[in-house]
């Protein structure tokens, strides 16, 4: 990224002026967004507001206020990470929002994006009958769907299990920040391996890696910050939901569900199960990436 000089950079006075100025440097720099938001205005909002330590939701009151000298110089370096570098903004700010939830990221956990939450805002209805009583998020990542499962279902307990020992770490931040110690339980677990036999679940869900291996193979630069094995499914992107779907049935209670998510391997999941016959959740965005499983389809 091309620095200005001083006297260029003295005419940067308003948040206004440099926001027009960090579109131009996204867009220069070819950026590419994904994490959060899938824009280079609303990610130079987002940036801005938060370097200027401004509610992150409210930006007119002050788009023609003049910035300061330093606020204005902590925004630029900022700026110049996320062009140099290819970071995305949440690894930048410490911090990524889902479903109006904060929550702490580092390039231990993949960023939170999961359509499930989605799905979780709106009460997982019609689809479950009555209450929930025990909930397990596999491949927890930073624990974003436990907690919003645990927000969803308040009566309910959450298991929350990951492989990665560095991202349970930053789960349990997580589930400190929102006051969730005794609804949400963080386990280091190879999938089902390491949680007690007599365990089963009233609801799974899981936002594995799933990405195929010629998709991993393209990703953008900003994407390879993010731990690969939290993102590579093998050469289809199924490596890990076909144990998934193998091994859930005994860890679902009678009338149990799994909630999956697979992103764009629609394809690959069709040809890789093609007597499943799943109830395919539509979101805002899509109608194919996230999939309901009952136990009695898994078992059968």
């Amino acid at each position: 990224m091309p620095q200005p000089d001083a006297a260029s950079v003295a005419q940067l006075q308003t948040l206004r002026d440099l926001l027009r100025y960090a579109i131009s440097c996204f867009h220069a720099a070819d950026l590419s967004f994904g994490h959060g938001s899938d824009n280079a205005w609303d990610e130079a909002v987002y940036l801005l507001l938060h370097t200027l330590h401004l509610p992150p939701d409210t930006l007119a009151p002050f788009l023609d206020a003049r910035v300061l000298p330093q606020e204005r110089e902590r925004f630029l370096q900022i700026l110049k990470r996320r062009c140099e570098e290819r970071l995305p903004a949440a690894y930048l700010t410490g911090e990524a929002w889902l479903q109006g939830h904060r929550f702490i990221v580092d390039e231990r956990v993949i960023i939170p994006r999961s359509l499930i939450s989605e799905v979780l805002g709106e009460a997982f209805q019609p689809w479950m009958d009555g209450p929930l009583e025990r909930v397990l998020d596999l491949c927890t990542g930073s624990a974003c769907l436990a907690i919003l499962a645990a927000y969803t279902f308040p009566e309910a307990k959450v298991d929350a299990v990951d492989l990665s020992a560095d991202a349970l770490k930053v789960a349990g931040a997580n589930v400190e920040l929102h006051g969730m110690q005794d609804r949400v339980n963080l386990m280091q677990s190879d999938l089902f391996t390491s949680l007690p036999a007599e365990e089963q679940y009233d609801l799974i869900i899981c936002n594995p890696p799933y990405v195929n291996q010629g998709s991993m193979d393209n990703l953008p630069q900003e994407f390879r910050h993010e731990p690969e094995m939290a993102l590579a499914g093998g050469h289809d992107g199924m490596d890990l939901v076909r144990r998934i779907l193998q091994e859930a049935p005994s860890r679902m209670a009678p009338g149990g569900r799994l909630l999956l998510e697979i992103g764009h391997e629609y394809d690959h999941f069709t040809a890789a199960f093609p007597e499943l016959e799943p109830i395919w959740l539509t979101t805002a965005t899509t109608d194919n990436q996230i999939l309901l499983l009952t136990k009695e389809q898994l078992e059968s």
